[in-house]
């Protein structure tokens, strides 16, 4: 009886335990196509793209004819008649009370001052700028989620660098407390050498806390859920990537940032709205064609209770006589939004360029942090050893100790921490080249 009992408590112990974290190793590249394929924002700006597309299909369909069928049915009433004046009684004729007329009308635009095919490439450019930032918005999101996923990966080397440090640190003490027993050395030895570990532990809680959070602003990103845990396999090493020159960045931000290829879209899209206004002055002619039914007949003397048939073709045209006073302006403000547009086009190429030079040059100054990281690690390593050696040769103090332990964890730290900052770093480059 007891048995079952002390079974049905491990049961019901193991059930309340959370979940082991599902923990999956993943690339950057497979971060970026889960990101394209899960991303709410991504997916509004899709439906942005596919109604852009109609927008270009109902410009299209303008160039067909314009077809309309009309009708109309009424009741008569008799004809007064005031033969004698408004304020005599008329006399009433009877007249037919029914009427009713259905016919179809079509008309063919031969000449508008090209509006119509303004508004179509009005309409193409718009989609071009639709997808550019659709692609704008995708790059942002990858650059999100390359932030969260390398922060992931530079915490997990935290706190693999820190579990080890706090396993050496342990071995540490106990060999202090030996000595302490031994009238080797002070009590408060082991106290400060307790004190460092207490707060080591207390930073690898902060640093788990840390993963979690950077982990579930990703699985936002990638549509995982919050257990999910990513096994970061990038290179740390920014060796194997090969830096281009300057000027090779910028001449392909020209060639591909998303923004340049906005602005460019923006500006042919002013000049396409000087054109149009421009065409409010313009002549304006047409083919036309109706026939309609009608009864009765009251179009030809004599009139007829009869149905009749009657069709027109033709050729319509006006001219816009007004437009030489009121389009006017309207042009010329116009053309002022046009320049204003080529002087924001312009500006944003010296931006990116100064985008892209500040971006390089950080990169290779992050390039250079890493090699003075890597010294400082062989130069912390052989301090610490010699440190060590010398305090239990009781010729150096506990302070001295835990300074050289604690410069070694903080040089290994940042290596990694400018290992990681270098990659991000390049991201952050393709990221204003229009290449992420």
């Amino acid at each position: 009886m007891i048995g079952i009992f002390a079974l049905i408590i491990n049961n019901l112990t193991a059930q309340n335990k959370p979940n082991a974290p599902t923990i999956v190793t993943l690339s950057l590249p497979q971060i970026w196509a889960k990101t394209d394929a899960s991303s709410k924002v991504i997916k509004m700006e899709d439906l942005k793209v596919s109604g852009s597309e109609k927008e270009v299909r109902d410009a299209l369909a303008e160039i067909l004819p314009e077809i309309s069928i009309r009708g109309n049915l009424g009741k008569v009433s008799n004809l007064p008649m005031y033969e004698d004046g408004l304020f005599h009684s008329p006399t009433q004729h009877a007249v037919t009370h029914t009427s009713y007329k259905i016919g179809s009308e079509a008309y063919f635009n031969l000449y508008n001052g090209n509006k119509t095919n303004l508004k179509i490439e009005a309409e193409k450019t718009q989609h071009h700028i639709t997808v550019e930032q659709r692609n704008l918005t995708a790059s942002e999101i990858r650059l999100r989620a390359t932030i969260h996923y390398l922060s992931i990966q530079q915490d997990i080397i935290f706190r693999n660098l820190m579990t080890k440090d706090i396993t050496d640190q342990e071995k540490q003490l106990a060999q202090i407390k030996d000595f302490q027993q031994n009238g080797l050395v002070l009590a408060s030895d082991v106290l400060r050498a307790e004190l460092k570990l207490s707060r080591q532990k207390m930073t690898l809680m902060q640093i788990e806390n840390d993963i979690a959070i950077a982990s579930q602003k990703l699985n936002i990103l990638i549509g995982e859920p919050e257990d999910f845990r990513i096994n970061p396999v990038e290179a740390t090493d920014p060796g194997s990537i090969s830096l281009k020159t300057n000027e090779d960045y910028v001449k392909a931000a020209i060639a591909h940032s998303y923004q340049y290829k906005i602005s460019a879209q923006q500006t042919t899209l002013s000049k396409i709205k000087v054109q149009d206004i421009k065409g409010n002055l313009s002549p304006k002619a047409g083919l036309y064609a109706e026939y309609n039914y009608a009864y009765p007949q009251v179009l030809l003397y004599p009139y007829a209770l009869a149905l009749y048939g009657l069709g027109v073709v033709g050729v319509k045209a006006s001219f816009p006589v007004s437009g030489f006073y009121h389009n006017k302006n309207k042009v010329a403000a116009a053309r002022l939004a046009s320049d204003a547009q080529l002087i924001a086009h312009a500006d944003l190429e010296e931006n990116i360029r100064q985008q892209v030079n500040e971006a390089w040059m950080r990169y290779k100054e992050a390039l250079q942090r890493i090699e003075v990281a890597q010294a400082n690690v062989v130069h912390a390593t052989e301090n610490f050893r010699i440190i060590n050696n010398t305090y239990f040769n009781q010729t150096s103090l506990i302070t001295d100790l835990l300074d050289a332990d604690t410069q070694l964890l903080q040089t290994r730290f940042e290596l990694a921490s400018s290992q990681i900052a270098a990659r991000l770093q390049y991201y952050k480059l393709q990221y204003i080249i229009g290449e992420l």
